[in-house]
């Protein structure tokens, strides 16, 4: 542990940002060093003579700055550049090694996309109307015909939007980053399951609000636990994962919908869903959008189904929210690409779209049946139309030492430790993208290794 000992009078303002500005300013001056475990809340609130709360806030704005670290049972530690906790999801610049399963990334199954994408190009090049389209400038929402295409792509998968409701984003992260802006000022709170997308985490510190983390059981979000935060706090937004939680895997029951939707109309807050997997109407309950449309704003992509390089997101909001993320989208890249879009939806009206969505299906099926079958007798969760499996460790394995493990023989898996929100224990779990890996022999091969490790447990530490 750190003796550090800040002069928080060097420093204007609250007492906790005093915390965190002497924390980024010791980093930057070398004072602290990745991997330096900062003294407990209590340690330094008696040094400092304040209250243990005002180091907890302190800390809790270190965090959210990417400056530190830390879990219950473990401490708060400074982070480095290259930290799991300062960019806990990317894809990684080399190439995997030859050999390697990777089940890290929840990525679409891998298909020759490639022969696609050049039919299009070569229709597109025969076209001068629509070429002229995708080189100039567009309105902030996209072209009309675009988003009539995509919205008539998401009613058949029993998604039913208004049009004059839709606009085009950079994906569907983009999409995230735009309803936060719109929804919460720095400084406000959104809440969202204890455990969910790195993405959503990252924005969030990135626009600087106040996230917290709502419980969440084997349904996801528990509505009372949201309902207690309202009364706390004033939260601005929710953001959820109704139809496949991230990582956990967990689906809401319609029950647990409308109860979700019966909180946002009592509190007034409004609801961010992403359903970047898309799941047919016929596999799942209404979806949020469904229940209460004008306290949801809806986010889809063509990432997962298509292909994550076109960039194609899709933002719903309720009306009066519209005019404000046009502003929005034009202060971050004043349209979508018109050509992505136009790639897009050629594929969709020639029905490429749902050939590719109906075979990446079947495939997702045949790897979970894998998974269920090769992963008997241990406990797990997935959804039959899910990229990914959610894997309690037994005794005495920890999450981070079987992550390790797993590496040692070329598997690649996450734990729960990047999708945290907060200070809560992380369960001693994994995730893993089944989607990911080239083939069904890779994913069997991985999977033989995740099992092969559960079965003999971890190797006793060496002693002197």
């Amino acid at each position: 542990m750190t003796f550090w000992q800040p002069e928080l009078e060097r420093y204007p303002g609250p007492r906790y940002k005093a915390i965190a500005a002497a924390v980024a300013e010791d980093i930057s001056g070398g004072t602290l060093q990745p991997g330096d475990r900062l003294p407990t809340h209590r340690q330094l609130a008696e040094a400092l003579g304040v209250t243990v709360g005002t180091v907890t806030r302190g800390y809790a704005e270190a965090e959210r700055q990417g400056l530190v670290g830390g879990r219950v049972g473990s401490g708060t530690y400074v982070l480095g550049d290259g930290d799991g906790h300062r960019v806990p999801f990317g894809i990684p610049a080399e190439a995997p090694t030859d050999g390697d399963v990777n089940f890290g990334l929840a990525l679409p199954v891998p298909a020759r996309r490639e022969s696609m994408l050049a039919d299009a190009l070569r229709r597109l090049a025969d076209d001068p109307a629509a070429l002229h389209d995708t080189l100039s400038y567009q309105p902030e929402a996209g072209l009309r015909r675009h988003r009539d295409t995509l919205r008539d792509w998401l009613a058949d998968w029993g998604v039913a939007l208004a049009g004059d409701e839709v606009l085009l984003t950079l994906g569907g992260l983009h999409a995230v980053h735009l309803a936060l802006q719109v929804l919460a000022r720095p400084g406000e709170t959104v809440a969202t399951e204890a455990l969910t997308y790195p993405g959503l985490i990252a924005a969030a510190r990135q626009q600087h609000l106040d996230l917290q983390p709502v419980a969440l059981d084997d349904e996801g979000m528990i509505p009372s636990a949201l309902a207690r935060l309202c009364e706390q706090r004033a939260v601005r937004a929710v953001y959820c994962v109704p139809n496949q939680n991230n990582p956990t895997t967990a689906c809401m029951s319609e029950e647990r919908r409308r109860e979700l939707a019966a909180v946002a109309r009592r509190y007034g807050v409004f609801f961010i869903e992403d359903e970047v997997h898309l799941v047919d109407g016929s596999e799942r309950p209404p979806n949020l959008v469904d229940l209460a449309p004008e306290r949801v704003l809806y986010v889809t992509s063509c990432s997962k189904i298509l292909a994550g390089g076109l960039r194609v997101g899709i933002l719903r909001a309720p009306g009066h929210l519209v005019r404000p993320l046009e502003d929005a989208l034009r202060s971050h890249c004043w349209m979508a690409p018109p050509l992505n879009a136009e790639l897009a939806c050629r594929w969709i009206t020639s029905g490429l779209a749902r050939e590719i969505a109906d075979w990446q299906r079947r495939a997702i099926g045949e790897r979970q049946a894998l998974a269920a079958d090769r992963l008997a007798g241990h406990t797990f969760r997935a959804q039959p139309y899910g990229f990914n499996l959610w894997l309690h460790l037994p005794e005495p394995w920890r999450a981070g030492s079987f992550v390790t493990a797993c590496a040692s023989e070329g598997v690649h898996v996450k734990s729960g430790e990047p999708f945290a929100v907060g200070h809560q224990p992380v369960p001693e779990a994994i995730r893993l993208a089944l989607s990911a890996p080239a083939s069904l022999d890779d994913v069997r091969r991985g999977l033989d290794v995740v099992r092969g490790l559960l079965e003999h447990g971890p190797r006793p530490p060496s002693t002197l």
